[in-house]
């Protein structure tokens, strides 16, 4: 995960926050476990700001962890970025477990897998309640923004496709709201770029440079399994008391529902329809051919809701409709004023004429451009 903004009160320089200790103290065992930290995190750190002309707030250790139990590191044997995300065992018993599951052969090399796989899980040394769970390098999933309709259908194909397969596993994931959905930097940032300021190059020193998605296609994921609940059909339909996620506006929740068990399937599918409700429907125009499908995921009724497999053929049949010169389009928000959707316009046609040029599908396609690699 990434923070473009850098704040730190002055009062606070050359100081770690209260929640960072842990890393700090922790260094020593992951350097031996195979992580590096960055500098700022060893344990006879100095601010590299301190008794030099370097202004702080140039300094690449100046920049704290945004989230307190997670942070970035670097794989020493091929110096590949990682996320470190810190669990407690007892306030999350499953998400290890789902996680693993969902990261093992086969299920870890099947495409239509969009559930961040866990490279590896590290034992608290001084704590048997906390592990560490080693993940890629992910940004928040509109981080670069989408440009395109093509590129957010993609968006679209491949969130319906990475529910289905989880669904299909029996998992629910019961928190899939928008800040649970990431996307694979690493194509579009070939580079890659500051973890905690992620407009900024790894050394700090400038402006991270990338590519669009149309150019260089990319996998979005799902993260957090902290709720997620894995069912064995044997046992029957699931059913499970509402367990609140990050999107509190689930309709069966409400109310008395707070305490009625039910069906965590349904749910996911509102999470979903709601995501692209909030996040583009009612941001962005021209993406009516999406709404009636969007409407009945988030119906009121959790049975009257389609299943993902049926959101999946539903979806397909739409793509079916949708044009070329649809699929082009610039992504336009509705607040734009006239003006601005006249000048991005004129800059849009010139893309469009490099990405015709060069034969970049309407569609980006991730797979394609992996067996490409």
């Amino acid at each position: 995960m990434t923070s473009d903004n850098v704040k730190q009160p002055e009062s606070d320089l050359g100081q770690l926050a209260s929640y960072e200790l842990f890393w700090r103290d922790h260094q020593p065992w992951l350097q031996e476990k195979g992580y590096m930290l960055r500098a700022r995190y060893k344990p006879d750190w100095k601010p590299s700001w301190v008794g030099s002309k370097k202004p702080w707030y140039n300094a690449e250790d100046l920049l704290s962890m945004p989230f307190p139990i997670i942070l970035d590191a670097t794989r020493i044997s091929d110096g590949k970025m990682v996320t470190l995300k810190k669990v407690s065992k007892s306030q999350h018993p499953f998400e290890a477990e789902i996680g693993q599951f969902l990261s093992t052969e086969p299920l870890s090399s099947d495409p239509h897998n969009h559930c961040v796989p866990i490279y590896e899980i590290l034992q608290c040394p001084d704590d048997e309640d906390t592990i560490l769970l080693v993940m890629p390098i992910l940004r928040q999933y509109n981080s670069p923004r989408l440009q395109t309709v093509g590129e957010a259908v993609d968006f679209f194909h491949q969130l319906f496709e990475g529910l289905k397969f989880m669904h299909d596993q029996h998992v629910a994931h019961r928190d899939c709201m928008s800040l649970n959905v990431m996307v694979d930097p690493s194509s579009m940032y070939p580079k890659m770029y500051h973890p905690t300021a992620g407009l900024r190059t790894l050394d700090y020193k400038g402006t991270a440079k990338y590519y669009s998605r149309t150019e260089r296609p990319s996998k979005y994921y799902y993260v957090d399994f902290g709720h997620a609940l894995k069912f064995d059909p044997a046992d029957g339909p699931p059913v499970q008391v509402p367990l609140f996620g990050g999107d509190k506006s689930v309709p069966e929740f409400q109310g008395e529902g707070a305490r009625e068990p039910g069906d965590p399937f349904p749910v996911d599918v509102y999470y979903l329809g709601n995501l692209i409700r909030e996040d583009w429907l009612k941001i962005y125009a021209g993406f009516e051919f999406i709404k009636p499908l969007v409407e009945a995921m988030v119906q009121d009724d959790p049975h009257k809701r389609p299943t993902i497999d049926q959101v999946v053929t539903q979806f397909d049949d739409i793509l079916r409709g949708i044009s070329p010169l649809k699929l082009r389009k610039r992504l336009a928000q509705k607040q734009d004023s006239i003006m601005k959707r006249v000048i991005l316009d004129i800059f849009h046609v010139f893309r469009t004429a490099s990405y015709v040029v060069r034969r970049l599908p309407a569609i980006p396609d991730y797979t394609h451009s992996r067996r490409s690699s």
